[in-house]
């Protein structure tokens, strides 16, 4: 499952007991990395230069993520009990030009470059990304994201 970074922790600490201002970002972004991130570190991304790496977009609506209670494709507030949200659209990167390394972790941001780590979960076994391989993906519901834990 996934972990929540110090980052974003405050953040919500901040606006839900605190009355500070939080916009969260319209867009999410997910990444790869080759060596894992901890709540209050960054990991190590793959390298962007010359390998067509890119994080992939996925915008937050109940079109793209599942309410917590699993239902897909609702306008309905979540009622599930365990704080777990996926994936409704195909999350798909480019194909290698150049090897990416071995996966560590995957994670989502609030934007396409920089931003801030939001969200992290450990790949479970690594994963190695040569050069040609098939294009990494997370089918759907295949990203699973927990704040209750």
């Amino acid at each position: 499952m996934s972990a929540m970074t110090d980052y974003l922790e405050n953040k919500i600490i901040d606006w839900l007991f605190r009355g500070v201002a939080y916009t969260p970002a319209a867009t999410l972004y997910f990444g790869l990395l080759t060596a894992a991130p901890t709540d209050s570190t960054a990991g190590t991304e793959v390298s962007t230069s010359g390998t067509n790496y890119a994080r992939q977009p996925l915008a937050c609506s109940a079109a793209n993520w599942a309410a917590t209670n699993g239902a897909t494709l609702t306008t309905n507030p979540s009622t599930g009990t365990g704080g777990t949200t996926s994936n409704n659209s195909a999350v798909t990167f480019g194909v290698p030009s150049a090897a990416w390394g071995t996966i560590a972790a995957w994670g989502i941001y609030d934007a396409v470059s920089g931003g801030n780590l939001l969200f992290y979960t450990l790949q479970t076994p690594n994963k190695t990304v040569n050069n040609g391989d098939p294009a990494p993906s997370f089918a759907i519901s295949a990203a699973q994201v927990q704040i209750d834990n």
